[in-house]
């Protein structure tokens, strides 16, 4: 099994009054994707993070296997969610992949 776990930042000119509608579609349409993308078996969304946090949101992601995150990155399901609801409005995006 493997772990992609992904957290973003919002872009400064993205009006604090938008961050929680926006944050709700990404968590729903990133989700959404699980059925869809071969090798995707469990995504969690987190929107609230806690204060000490560096980042505004993460991803985190289970899948089958490492090769699947070429496959889910690639997926065409994904680039649309990642095009639509997320890449506009985020900046600052680190990625970290485990197995375990």
């Amino acid at each position: 099994m493997v772990h992609h776990i992904v957290m973003w930042k919002f872009k400064e000119h993205i009006p604090a009054e938008e961050r929680p509608e926006l944050l709700r579609r990404m968590e729903e349409n990133l989700k959404s994707l699980v059925g869809k993308v071969p090798g995707l078996l469990t995504v969690e969304f987190i929107a609230s993070p806690i204060s000490s946090s560096t980042h505004d949101m993460a991803l985190v992601t289970t899948l089958e296997k490492a090769e699947d995150i070429a496959v889910y990155g690639a997926h065409p399901a994904h680039v649309a969610v990642a095009d639509a609801y997320v890449r506009p409005f985020t900046c600052q995006r680190a990625c970290l992949d485990y197995e375990g």
